[in-house]
Order: structure tokens, then C-alpha cells, then sequence
């Protein structure tokens, strides 16, 4: 139930004006997402590469409307791997990219040559693009686009949710060498007609999907913060004979970051999934959506003076 109220909370524009007037982001949105600017972005991904992780990192921007907002995202996105290059945190530096940000719902062909710009200059940069995956209406959409992006640009990521009722196919179409595929449990709300709705099924279906790209030729992304997937996903690596360099872990910044630290330290690779930007509200509720013990944080935060 209360994942069900923060899921709702995401799109509640009047909740978003009342959490924002509040001192929240001295507290929580400082844990979770990096700062407002691409500074805030490149100084938090320098300090986790010195820790020995890997970096991807998301210009928060959902609420898309025009032409000239999904241009400012895509420039946005050009300045920032130009500064990746220029810092030295490329290849190990990546960026996850939102196609609603860049004009998905209004124009399909704009947001593919948006990301298409992107991906260039992240080639450029020596590094990648991951397509982030939003709710299930822009499914088909996105990995339409991902298609067409792979022709000429075949490192670009994937993302799939384990929750939504069609994604084992989506891994078994995705699970071919050369496909990085990042596999997330989901953080929408979404229908039962589309979606598990309980922990337990999201979490079986999970680690079914996770044992087909397991044992495909393509290169898993295993993204989930649960001790038992973890555990899991480094038995299935065992049992499919993965080297340390087939697959890696990712883990969104803010949180376990000891587990992050520990699981670098015992030789996988990790990367840590690094929001920035001044639209923090919805991907703010998600987390929350998804870590209950968070909220006690989040509460915390909202009642600080400081």
C-alpha cells in the first residue's frame, strides 16, 4: 500500500509544489540525486571513479512538453559527455537517457534524432548511451528506437523491468552478443493486466529473467539493491562460467553505498546510477516507492530546520 501512495505521489503536480517548499533537499533529495547541474553531476561521479565504480549518469527531465524543452535536454546531454571526456571519467562514465526527455511523446522521429545526437557524442567521447525504460505505454516505442540506434551505434544499453508481464520475451529477444542489457524490478505503477503487483512475483520474475540473460551471449546489467538477487545473480555468473568482465551490478546513487564499495572490492564491476537536475520530484518518489525504509529518511528531512 504505501508503494502504492509514492507511485501515485510521482504525478500529484500539487504534492510536488508542497514537498518543494520544504527543506527536503538538504536531506533527502542530496542523498539520491547529485545537484542541479552538470558541476554536482561531474563531482560526484569523480568521487565514486576514485572509489573504484563506474558511473552512469541521468539529466533528470520527465516532463517533456516542447520541441525546445527535448533540445535543451539533448544539449544538456552533448555538454555533459564533452565535460566526461575532457574530466578523464570516460570509458568507465556512461549516460542513461530518458526518451520522453527528449521529445518521445510528441514526435517519435524528434526524440530519435535527439538520442541519435547523443549517442554520437557520447561515441565520441569513448563511451555509451543506456536507454532508460519508463512506463509500459512507451515500451514498444523505445525499443523501436533502440533498433535503430544499434545499427550504428551497437553499444547502446537497454533497459527492461522485470515487473512487466512481457519482458522474459524482451530478454530472450535482447540476450545476443554485444547487447548490454540493464534488468531492473520497476518503479512505475503500472496494471495488473501488464505488471506483477507482488513482491514476491516481481522478485520471481526477476530472477527468471535474470537466468536468461544469464545464460544468452549478451552482456547483463544486473540493477537491484535486494541481498538476495545479489547473491543470486553471483551464483548464476558461477553456473553460466561469467568472468568478472561479462556482466556487472548497478545500484543507484545514495544507496547501500557499502554494498556498492563491497562488491567492487570482491572484483565485479559496479556501476552507480548518478541523477542530476532540477526535476528531482518524480524520480524522488520512485525511490522512495521502492525502499520503504527510506521514508523514515524522507521524514526526517521534512521536518529538519537545518
Amino acid at each position: 500500500m504505501l508503494r502504492s501512495v509514492f507511485l501515485a505521489a510521482a504525478g500529484s503536480s500539487r504534492l510536488e509544489r508542497l514537498v518543494s517548499s520544504v527543506p527536503v533537499s538538504k536531506g533527502v533529495v542530496r542523498r539520491f540525486v547529485a545537484g542541479a547541474g552538470a558541476d554536482d553531476a561531474l563531482r560526484a561521479g569523480r568521487a565514486l571513479a576514485d572509489d573504484g565504480l563506474a558511473v552512469s549518469f541521468d539529466h533528470l527531465g520527465e516532463d517533456t512538453l516542447t520541441a525546445e524543452q527535448a533540445t535543451a535536454t539533448r544539449e544538456q546531454y552533448v555538454l555533459l559527455l564533452e565535460r566526461l571526456k575532457t574530466a578523464g571519467l570516460t570509458p568507465a562514465a556512461e549516460v542513461s537517457l530518458k526518451l520522453s526527455a527528449v521529445g518521445q511523446k510528441i514526435d517519435e522521429r524528434m526524440a530519435y534524432d535527439h538520442a541519435r545526437a547523443i549517442c554520437a557524442a557520447a561515441a565520441e567521447a569513448g563511451t555509451t548511451v543506456t536507454l532508460d525504460a519508463e512506463d509500459h505505454t512507451l515500451t514498444d516505442s523505445t525499443l523501436e528506437i533502440l533498433a535503430d540506434l544499434r545499427k550504428d551505434f551497437p553499444a547502446t544499453g537497454a533497459v527492461l523491468q522485470a515487473y512487466l508481464r512481457r519482458t522474459e520475451g524482451d530478454c530472450r529477444e535482447l540476450a545476443t552478443a554485444g547487447s548490454r542489457v540493464r534488468l531492473c524490478k520497476g518503479a512505475y505503477a503500472e496494471p495488473e493486466s501488464v505488471a506483477y503487483q507482488s513482491t514476491l512475483d516481481v522478485d520471481k520474475a526477476y530472477v527468471r529473467c535474470l537466468n536468461i540473460l544469464m545464460s544468452g551471449d549478451g552482456y547483463p546489467m544486473v540493477a537491484t539493491h535486494d541481498p538476495r538477487l545479489i547473491a543470486i545473480a553471483e551464483d548464476r555468473a558461477r553456473w553460466f562460467d561469467r568472468q568478472a568482465d561479462e556482466f556487472e551490478f548497478q545500484m543507484l546513487f545514495g544507496v547501500r553505498p557499502e554494498e556498492q564499495t563491497r562488491l567492487a572490492g570482491a572484483g565485479h564491476t559496479v556501476r552507480v546510477y548518478v541523477p542530476y537536475g532540477e526535476q528531482w520530484y518524480g524520480y524522488l518518489m520512485r525511490r522512495l516507492a521502492e525502499r520503504p525504509a527510506n521514508v523514515a529518511f524522507f521524514g526526517k528531512a521534512l521536518t529538519s530546520r537545518k
